[in-house]
């Protein structure tokens, strides 16, 4: 029995027996194989190289002679690696000295030569690392396209292990069969760590090496509410989770009761509860948990998970599906927050250096004004549906909130020379996420219908933290006193205002911050709807005095730690079975 200590991300206990997933995005985990094994692993490698070579070959033929050159030129690249002895030689010999897989032979090898190319001066050279990676893709997807497959077809509970899992792959996971997660990489705030909570699937990461010593078959216990793993327990320990289990789950369901009642706190205030949601489907979900609407649609998942762009009948559709549920409760969909480690890169020959700070979400849109029409397009026909609000995201400046209200207003345009109804008082507001937005936070109030902050990306970019990097997880936190400096203003500049103004992202979801924030001012939450019943709870056993109390004290410290140990203690007293 081996324990792993990781980040919770997702609660709740699941036992069950792993499937390992390695990815074509990621180094692939480091396994050993018996001697005797070596030549099968060899032979794997020589029938991988030549299946890609007559693949490639095929795809090179069925170009017309009219194709672009540079394509052509592209195709003979690889198909010079691909038929080059001395590499396939240093896999070969790579395999026989270290005794690993194929696939862990390609994707050392491939990455080295990768590496070496990217510290070359010359720009040509430089250049050749995006063919090495897409080559390592073409060979790995020869090697592992069947395991691959797996995830799709199971017929019995699985745990999922894997270095990193994008949020494509976490979104496409039959929640009756995949029980939970655990990965090798990511943070609290990932987008991964974020649909995981959103499915409900119990979710332990940051475990660094997990992928290295457990085997697929293994048996696996995620305990999503401590953050630990344990490999291959003991028959007294899985007894002992399985109580842990059904306690968890009795919790639960007392806490569902809770859906008909007010989120009212005990002197007479009410909060309103907003769910966020990546799926037309989720949308009953929030219902069930007792919300009171969307605060936050997450629409890039029309483009996740699929491999043709959607068109904007696509966006239409699941749009009114969403609305249809709530009828006139509130909507707020937010615009394509496509770009840093979502969609773009992947479809890059070469991926941006540094693509949180690159081009993404509305920097994204603005650049691309086609797919942010369409959707536009889109969300104005269902806005007649109900009581639907727009929402752009990452805005850093005024400028940025001018051009994307301009195009909006070019597409309202558009649709009344077309003659579609569409609703002409539509909200418009902005998501808070950089330090930037947050200081002018009064300018842009002027021209906007609401404040959404965006806990998630404005602490990694106050903080300079990458949130879904494990080696930097314990700098990231949405109650260090810089964050909480710059909600304060926002929240102040937003009531001065007098516009709306909501907390959005995993901050809201974390029982232990629910008293600052009402103390902050706060009165409305959007937060993944699982968690909606245990905030409720917290929201109905505190007066907004206590919470007052809680917010000035904690506006006097200067060290996050201390300010996280006494959030907690002072939540532990509300609702000690939480913990």
């Amino acid at each position: 029995m081996e324990i792993k200590k990781g980040i919770a991300v997702s609660p709740g206990i699941s036992i069950a027996k792993c499937l390992i997933m390695d990815s074509e995005e990621y180094r692939i985990p480091k396994r050993t194989i018996k001697p005797s094994q070596r030549m099968l692993e060899v032979q794997r490698a020589r029938n991988a190289f030549r299946n890609a070579i007559d693949q490639l070959t095929d795809l090179n033929a069925s170009q017309s002679d009219f194709a672009d050159k540079n394509i052509k030129d592209i195709f003979a690249v690889h198909l010079r690696f691909l038929k080059d002895r001395s590499l396939r030689k240093q896999i070969t010999d790579f395999i026989y000295s270290e005794s690993v897989t194929a696939e862990y032979a390609v994707s050392t090898i491939l990455r080295e030569i990768a590496s070496h190319f990217t510290k070359v001066k010359d720009t040509y050279i430089s250049e050749r690392a995006a063919d090495i990676y897409d080559i390592e893709r073409r060979i790995l997807t020869q090697l592992l396209g069947n395991k691959r497959e797996a995830i799709g077809n199971l017929t019995e509970e699985v745990v999922v292990v894997a270095r990193e899992l994008s949020p494509t792959q976490t979104a496409g996971f039959d929640k009756t069969f995949v029980k939970g997660l655990a990965t090798d990489a990511g943070g609290r705030t990932s987008h991964t760590a974020i649909v995981a909570r959103s499915l409900g699937i119990p979710a332990v990461v940051a475990l660094e090496d997990f992928t290295e010593i457990v085997t697929g078959g293994d048996t696996v216990i995620i305990d999503g509410n401590r953050g630990i793993v344990i490999l291959n327990p003991d028959e007294s320990t899985i007894e002992q989770y399985q109580q842990f289990s059904q306690e968890f789950l009795a919790l639960e369901h007392k806490l569902d009761a809770l859906r008909e009642k007010p989120a009212i706190t005990r002197d007479g205030v009410q909060i309103k509860m907003l769910g966020n949601i990546e799926f037309p489907e989720e949308a009953a979900l929030v219902l069930e948990k007792g919300g009171d609407g969307i605060g936050l649609y997450r629409t890039e998942f029309l483009y996740l998970n699929s491999e043709t762009e959607p068109t904007e009948e696509d966006h239409y559709k699941a749009y009114a599906e969403t609305i249809k549920v709530f009828k006139h409760r509130p909507v707020t969909i937010r615009t394509l927050d496509l770009g840093a480690d979502k969609y773009t890169q992947s479809r890059r020959l070469a991926p941006e250096p540094n693509p949180f700070l690159g081009l993404r979400s509305i920097r994204f849109c603005l650049q691309n004004l086609t797919i942010f029409k369409t959707q536009l397009h889109a969300i104005l026909r269902a806005s007649v549906l109900g009581n639907v609000k727009v929402m752009f995201p990452l805005i850093t400046n005024l400028q940025e909130m001018m051009q994307a209200k301009m195009i909006f207003r070019d597409v309202m345009e558009d649709l009344d020379e077309e003659g579609v109804q569409y609703n002409r008082d539509i909200e418009v507001g902005i998501m808070v996420e950089t330090p930037s937005a947050a200081l002018v936070a009064a300018s842009l109030a002027r021209d906007s219908d609401f404040f959404s902050i965006g806990t998630n990306d404005l602490t990694q970019y106050t903080l300079a933290v990458d949130r879904g990097n494990e080696r930097v997880s314990t700098l990231y936190s949405a109650v260090d006193p810089a964050v909480l400096r710059l909600i304060r203003t926002v929240v102040q500049d937003a009531h001065k205002a007098r516009i709306d103004l909501s907390i959005c992202g995993e901050m809201a979801s974390e029982p232990d911050n629910i008293m600052l924030i009402l103390g902050m001012g706060v009165r409305t939450l959007s937060l993944a709807h699982p968690m909606i019943p245990e905030i409720k709870q917290i929201i109905r056993s505190v007066t907004i005095e206590d919470c007052n109390r809680v917010a000035r004290k904690v506006l006097t410290m200067n060290a996050e730690r201390h300010i996280s140990s006494y959030l907690r203690d002072a939540t532990r007293k509300i609702i000690p079975e939480a913990f």
